[in-house]
């Protein structure tokens, strides 16, 4: 594995052993005041949860991905629309990784002070984190389009295979952004704000292909160090000063562990 430390991705000038990358970022997160991180698919798939455009991703197994999750498809497609987010994005048993563990771990030492997420499947909140900016929405949460009711994941598992309102029989759709609609305003001023503060900004598991989301890093301050953990060699749209290239969740459990070694090795001292 490359662990580059530089300016930008293509900035070779230092090969980082494993262990010193390690040690960068965790002093790199224990002398932040405010770290953020801005993730994607790539963090959930060490759950399980597939991805959208690697080679055992939903658009390899589904010639109308693009077009299923799109306003349209869901209001004059309902079955096949239903049958798709059912498959892709209703999975039982999937649990949080040692990545969505750490970054929960972070903030409750008051070290991260948000998650900007581009997924929709609240592992985030299931391993503990609070401050949740969703781009996408939730795919967990759902309402009905008529009367505006709220339904849980295991109430619309419950229901027919189009599920309808219990109150007023309307259709009910995931809170989720489809293809075609507009991103929420209100998260992304909020996602906006987040990383103009960070002084320590983490990017995960993202190619930096989706926009406006990927924009958002265009926010960041000019001081603040920017981190890359990603296996993909991605372009981004602001200068990297670090870039691990192997799986999230591994690394990060290590860093944390360095974090508590030298932690405990000061308070050993004094």
């Amino acid at each position: 594995m490359r662990y580059d430390i530089g300016m930008n991705r293509t900035d070779d000038r230092a090969n980082l052993p494993r262990a010193e990358a390690v040690r960068t970022l965790a002093d790199w997160i224990r002398d932040a005041r405010r770290v953020v991180f801005f993730g994607g698919a790539g963090v959930s798939t060490e759950s399980g949860v597939p991805d959208y455009r690697s080679e055992g991703g939903i658009y390899a197994h589904e010639d109308r991905a693009e077009a299923m999750l799109t306003p349209r498809a869901m209001l004059y497609e309902p079955e096949r629309f239903w049958r798709f987010y059912r498959r892709w994005f209703m999975p039982e048993g999937v649990k949080p990784n040692p990545a969505h563990r750490v970054l929960a771990e972070l903030e409750a030492r008051g070290k991260l002070t948000a998650v900007v997420t581009q997924n929709v499947d609240n592992l985030h909140q299931d391993a503990g984190s609070r401050k949740v900016l969703e781009l996408h929405g939730n795919g967990s949460r759902f309402y009905c389009l008529d009367c505006a009711r709220d339904y849980d994941i295991a109430a619309v598992r419950a229901m027919d295979a189009v599920p309808r309102c219990t109150s007023c029989g309307g259709r009910i759709r995931p809170d989720i952004v489809l293809y075609e609609e507009g991103l929420d305003g209100n998260v992304m001023n909020e996602a906006r704000r987040a990383i103009r503060n960070a002084d320590l900004l983490i990017i995960g598991g993202t190619s930096l292909a989706v926009w406006p989301a990927a924009g958002l890093l265009m926010d960041a301050r000019p001081s603040a160090r920017v981190v890359l953990i990603n296996r993909e060699d991605v372009s981004s749209a602001v200068p990297i000063n670090l870039v691990i290239r192997e799986p999230i969740g591994a690394f990060l459990a290590d860093v944390l562990t360095a974090l508590d070694a030298v932690d405990k090795s000061g308070a050993d001292g004094v």
